[in-house]
């Protein structure tokens, strides 16, 4: 059973596919302007996910894909020995909830990090609507394989790199993602807090702190609370690439 919350009756909150900001983001890049009707009449918009629910869980059938349209939420599993390990932070504009497709049934859980919204998905009508919208089917088989590179890296990440190089390639992932919405790429809201982090990097919620004061006392990061200034892009970028290189 989810949690999530519908934000208002769907006449009142709903809102065109080719008026959302996130499009050229998400499943509409890949559909004519004249087929735009028919992605409109399966999408569920305006779903509502309040900080700390669950927009599904692990275990709970799958039905749906979702586009996150604001806030962020976070996909995470739980160990053999109980314990809570992130797997992915999602922004609006970003597409979740594919870890189902192979099983029926969520592998991950789903949980807002802050008031969030998202467009739902069913996936058998997303199914029948690719067979008649190639470009659709195609978009989807990248996101998929979008969604296995970034895992790919994050094993990467987790396997090479020193405390820095993981948090600077953190920062560096969200500053990307910020600038395909269009966004500040050197100024931006942490959605995540530093604990988090560390349980998404593999590091102590300490050395997360420690990296961030030690970026800001070289002048490379302005750090306040949850709101991040990167100051020298191109140091953070060095640092990043350490390994790499």
């Amino acid at each position: 059973m989810t949690e999530v919350h519908k934000a208002g009756s769907c006449r009142t909150i709903k809102a065109s596919c080719s008026d959302c900001s996130l499009s050229s983001l998400c499943l509409p890049l890949a559909v004519q302007a004249e087929d735009l009707d028919r992605l409109d009449e399966i999408i569920k918009q305006g779903q509502r996910v309040e900080k700390g629910q669950h927009l599904f869980r692990s275990g709970d059938e799958f039905k749906a894909i979702y586009a996150v349209r604001t806030g962020a939420i976070k996909t995470y599993s739980i160990t053999p020995s109980g314990e809570e390990q992130i797997n992915g932070f999602y922004l609006p504009g970003e597409i979740m909830g594919m870890d189902g497709i192979n099983t029926n049934h969520h592998v991950n859980s789903a949980k807002a990090l802050e008031s969030t919204t998202v467009c739902e998905v069913p996936f058998n009508r997303l199914e029948e609507l690719t067979k008649v919208l190639p470009g659709l089917q195609r978009h989807f088989f990248q996101m998929m394989s979008k969604e296995i590179r970034e895992e790919q890296q994050l094993i990467m990440l987790l396997a090479k790199k020193n405390a820095e190089e993981r948090i600077a390639s953190l920062l560096l992932s969200i500053s990307t993602r910020n600038g395909r919405r269009r966004l500040s790429t050197t100024a931006f809201r942490l959605p995540m807090t530093r604990v988090e982090i560390g349980n998404y990097l593999g590091l102590a919620v300490e050395t997360v702190s420690r990296v961030l004061t030690r970026f800001q006392k070289q002048g490379i990061l302005a750090v306040e609370s949850k709101e991040v200034r990167i100051n020298d892009y191109q140091k953070l970028c060095q640092i990043a690439t350490i390994q790499e290189g």
